[in-house]
């Protein structure tokens, strides 16, 4: 059995500092964490993190901000995710949830249960892509532009609508579009009326991730979203970045629309739930 332990911070610029060279060796399976990170760094918010060290090297980081959502673990070992349980549960935290690689968030809700006295469920599924050479989509109208401030009452009621429509709460949409559009990170495909929008994450060690990507039901079937990841993707690897998305496994449009404009799968991600002790 490997050693491991884990030491908890609300500091994300020590996760930084002391995980960086850990998080940067992987930027692809620790990207959300990573966005995150530099995320709440640039913009103050409450959280906490852990980081877990294996035979005295960073094995692991787990992040949960805001206080109240789930926590995103990286891929880890067995060892590192049972140390990462102790170090939470003896600093007091219950958390609601977990979301992390499929194999890690399962030993990690095996050990939660165990530690905490509290029950887990798997409630989502997810499926990591990675593109490297964009497929053109059939034509469609329209073209690819930068979400401007005439947009952002669109966008708002757009980011709530796809809150409601993967049933899952990810933050204040208000808070999310004034903080990504002065940054330039959401898109909008417009075909004579905005018909689609994607965001599009700042590149951290080198990779961007697309996300959210909403097209509202009465344009739907016309091809604005495949045009739309096409475009900003192929837009991204000209850049020299690595370009990556998430998809519910639950949606099969979405997984197949975005295989056919070359996006291969690379890990799959589950989301736990925890239940109270008693």
């Amino acid at each position: 059995m490997m050693v491991a332990s884990a030491r908890g911070t609300h500091d994300p610029e020590q996760v930084l500092s002391e995980a960086g060279d850990f998080l940067a060796s992987d930027p692809v399976a620790h990207n959300v964490i990573l966005t995150l990170l530099h995320a709440r760094r640039a913009h103050p918010e409450p959280g906490r993190y852990w980081i877990v060290d294996v035979e005295g090297r960073t094995g692991g980081v787990v992040f949960q901000s805001p206080l109240h959502w789930s926590a995103t673990v990286t891929p880890m070992s067995n060892d590192a995710a049972s140390a990462a349980v102790e170090a939470i549960v003896e600093d007091g935290v219950r958390l609601p949830g977990l979301t992390g690689e499929a194999a890690t968030a399962a030993s990690f809700a095996g050990s939660w249960t165990e530690r905490a006295r509290v029950a887990a469920r798997p409630v989502r599924g997810q499926r990591i892509y990675e593109v490297g050479r964009v497929i053109a989509p059939n034509p469609t109208g329209g073209r690819l532009r930068a979400a401007t401030e005439a947009d952002r009452s669109l966008l708002v009621a757009w980011l709530q609508e796809f809150q409601i429509e993967i049933d899952e709460t990810i933050g204040d949409a208000v808070a999310a579009v004034d903080r990504r559009l002065p940054a330039g990170q959401l898109w909008i495909w417009d075909d004579g009326t905005p018909a689609a929008f994607a965001g599009l994450s700042e590149a951290v060690a080198g990779v961007v991730r697309i996300g959210p990507v909403y097209t509202p039901p009465d344009r739907r079937g016309h091809g604005f979203a495949s045009a739309l990841v096409a475009t900003v993707s192929s837009a991204a690897l000209a850049e020299g970045h690595r370009c990556i998305l998430y998809t519910d496994l639950d949606n099969p449009t979405s997984n197949s629309i975005y295989r056919a404009t070359g996006y291969r799968a690379v890990s799959e991600a589950l989301k736990y739930e925890f239940g109270e002790p008693g």
